[in-house]
């Protein structure tokens, strides 16, 4: 229940056998909880860094347990300042990789220059990804925004997948939320966890991406318009930038075989909130569906399942009951 806050089920365990009985030991608790030592020991470990076990007072050089209305409070607040850290390390990123594309977007198509090289054409950028998959040797890196991904797409991307995890090349992908609900997509994605990638999903993603072994990234000049060609560049520092885009992105996605989070307590699925927090920004549902990779049509129901479930019968009434409930 605890995992979002760091306590795996052992530490967790341990936890609640330390406050039912502060002065267990380490035997004690091992053959109430059914754990071996080393699994209470390390559990211990874990409940003392995440400051939920503290020195006794009482019995210099025991451990007593930090009560969970204080404690757990504790690591929410922290887990609170680390996402809105992250938040800014990601808007930072972002911002270092438009200027980036901007600067190159102007190349002359498919001539490689320095660092760079501007991919005009579907075919210039297969062609470009079939030379960087074969030269592939420890990882991958790819978000695919917009849900459902072409059949074309797929087709293109699977025997090159297949061939760079048959020579154990990591494959970490991020795929829209949205991505869930399409029978093709969705299929792809446990084809590539079931051949030993990793696959995550967000509610809102970046534009696409996609980086070979940290050294070489392929992002779209226009992500509104892909066909209208690709970037491809080894510029360290953009390179290093759109790693952290990455990474920052995966730290908060939804690991595939999860079911799509609901924020705890309220019923509110993320994409749900993100639609929330999108349209309350001043977008149009239009452009909110853009954003979350789903069709006009779902948006608009989103928001009235919403609604309903609100008890409201105006868009503004809805989100002053969503701002109340802590939702936005």
């Amino acid at each position: 229940m605890l995992e979002a806050l760091g306590l795996d089920a052992h530490t967790e365990a341990v936890y609640r056998g330390m406050l039912a009985n502060p002065t267990s030991g380490i035997a004690e608790l091992g053959a109430r909880l059914r754990l071996s030592e080393s699994q209470v020991r390390d559990g211990l470990d874990r409940l003392v860094d995440l400051n939920l076990l503290r020195a006794s007072r009482d019995a210099p050089g025991a451990l007593r347990p930090v009560s969970p209305e204080s404690g757990l409070e504790e690591l929410l607040r922290r887990q609170e300042a680390d996402l809105a850290r992250r938040q800014q390390e990601l808007i930072q990123s972002k911002a270092a990789a438009a200027r980036a594309v901007a600067e190159f977007a102007g190349l002359r198509p498919n001539t490689e220059t320095q660092h760079a090289e501007r991919l005009i054409g579907l075919d210039a950028i297969q062609s470009r990804l079939e030379i960087l998959s074969r030269e592939l040797r420890q990882e991958c890196l790819s978000i695919m925004p917009g849900g459902a991904q072409s059949q074309a797409g797929l087709d293109a991307s699977r025997p090159l997948d297949e061939d760079a995890m048959a020579r154990n090349v990591r494959m970490r992908a991020i795929y829209q939320d949205a991505a869930r609900n399409d029978a093709a997509t969705f299929a792809y994605a446990q084809w590539t966890v079931a051949r030993g990638g990793e696959v995550r999903t967000s509610a809102v993603l970046p534009p696409r991406l996609l980086i070979f072994d940290r050294t070489t990234a392929v992002v779209p000049i226009d992500p509104a318009h892909s066909r209208q060609g690709a970037l491809c560049t080894t510029a360290p520092g953009i390179v290093a930038s759109l790693v952290a885009l990455f990474e920052l992105t995966w730290d908060s996605a939804v690991p595939l075989e999860y079911p799509r989070r609901r924020v705890a307590g309220d019923g509110i699925t993320s994409g749900e909130k993100e639609l929330l927090k999108l349209l309350a920004s001043g977008l149009t549902d239009e452009t909110a569906a853009r954003r979350l990779g789903v069709s006009l049509r779902t948006v608009r129901r989103q928001m009235a399942s919403l609604m309903e479930r609100l008890n409201v019968t105006s868009r503004f009434a809805a989100g002053l009951k969503a701002g109340q409930r802590g939702w936005l």
